[in-house]
C-alpha cells in the first residue's frame, strides 16, 4: 500500500482523516487510486488530461516529484510504506 498525505482542504472534501492508503507504484497510479476511492477529488490535483494542476506539488522523501514524469517509480520507501507521498497546495502571492 502506498500512504498519501492529502492538504487539509483536498482531505475536507473527500471527508477523510488522516493518510489515505492505495496501491500504485507512480504518481500517475496513486493519483487515480485516490481518485477512484474519493471521486469527488477528480480534478483537484490534476486536470482532465492528467496533468498536475498548477498550485500542486508533489513529495516524497524529501524530493520534489511535481516536474517528474508521473509514470516513473515511486521512490523505494514509497513503495516500502516506510514514507507517504505527500500533495501539498502551493503557495502564491506577494
Amino acid at each position: 500500500m502506498t500512504r498519501v498525505v492529502l492538504p487539509y482542504h483536498l482531505k475536507n472534501l473527500a471527508k477523510v482523516e488522516g493518510e489515505v492508503q492505495v496501491e500504485g507504484s507512480t504518481v500517475a497510479e496513486v493519483l487515480g487510486a485516490v481518485e477512484a476511492l474519493h471521486p469527488v477529488l477528480r480534478g483537484t490535483m490534476r486536470d482532465s488530461a492528467g496533468k498536475r494542476r498548477a498550485f500542486v506539488r508533489f513529495f516524497a522523501c524529501e524530493e520534489d516529484l511535481s516536474h517528474v514524469d508521473a509514470s516513473e517509480p515511486l521512490p523505494a520507501k514509497v513503495l516500502d510504506g516506510s514514507e507517504p507521498l505527500l500533495v501539498v497546495g502551493a503557495m502564491a502571492g506577494g
